[in-house]
């Protein structure tokens, strides 16, 4: 019994010489290398800091850019959204009238629906933006040419494939086709010179002829002091008559 205590006061002398576990742990190989890790990080912020601190302009310019990119990354539009705005432009084009619906905002919208009918638009992203460009085949066609790597269309032919970019949520080439759709340039063509050279009016000039036109329907407002002097005016011009 009295072997057994001995033995175990040395094996709890040693183990307090050797020091808890977290101090173990913080002495090792592995604690040294992620204390200095950490340390390493810690320094880099402090100078992050210290850098902004002392060049504000060019730490709001860098803080400025990567709120862009992030900004650019959320709104940065997929495949889906390309393919429902097309769908409603097509729409839109439908209930007009071939006479009254705008040539080249039709001629655009119908070759896009023909190479989506035909398997052959392609959609990239590149984080901040998007664009859909047009291939030669659909990827479900399983001739030769559609297969062979060989005979895929070169990198360098990409920009003169692009149809359309997205950013900032929206597609932007899109857009601008059918900015005045309902508008036929072609009926304008046959008018005199004098004309076609006429600008339209803005909308604010639109905007005050319609609250003009609006207030001539209304009805005269006079006032008192204007009656009476019309009845007094009225009165005299009678007075001379009569004499």
């Amino acid at each position: 019994m009295a072997a057994f205590r001995v033995l175990r006061r040395l094996c709890s002398s040693a183990a307090r010489s050797k020091g808890t576990r977290w101090e173990r742990l913080r002495n090792s190989r592995l604690g040294l290398w992620c204390a200095s890790l950490l340390g390493d990080y810690r320094e880099a912020c402090r100078e992050v800091v210290v850098g902004a601190w002392e060049r504000p302009l060019k730490a709001s310019a860098y803080i400025g850019l990567l709120a862009g990119a992030w900004v650019s990354y959320r709104t940065n539009p997929d495949d889906g959204s390309f393919e429902s705005g097309l769908l409603e432009m097509a729409n839109k084009l439908g209930l007009l009238s071939p006479w009254i619906r705008s040539g080249p905002s039709d001629s655009h919208v119908q070759g896009l629906l023909q190479l989506r009918n035909q398997g052959r638009l392609r959609y990239a992203s590149l984080g901040v933006a998007s664009v859909m460009y047009r291939a030669d085949y659909d990827p479900a066609t399983g001739l030769y040419e559609a297969r062979c790597s060989f005979l895929s269309a070169p990198w360098a032919e990409l920009p003169g494939r692009v149809l359309d970019v997205g950013f900032a949520g929206r597609w932007w080439l899109l857009d601008a086709r059918m900015r005045d759709y309902d508008v036929n340039e072609e009926e304008f063509q046959h008018l005199p010179p004098a004309l076609l050279a006429t600008a339209p009016p803005a909308a604010r000039e639109t905007e005050t002829n319609e609250q003009l036109h609006q207030e001539s329907w209304k009805a005269l407002e006079m006032k008192a002091e204007d009656i009476e002097q019309a009845e007094h005016e009225e009165r005299r011009e009678g007075g001379r008559i009569q004499s």
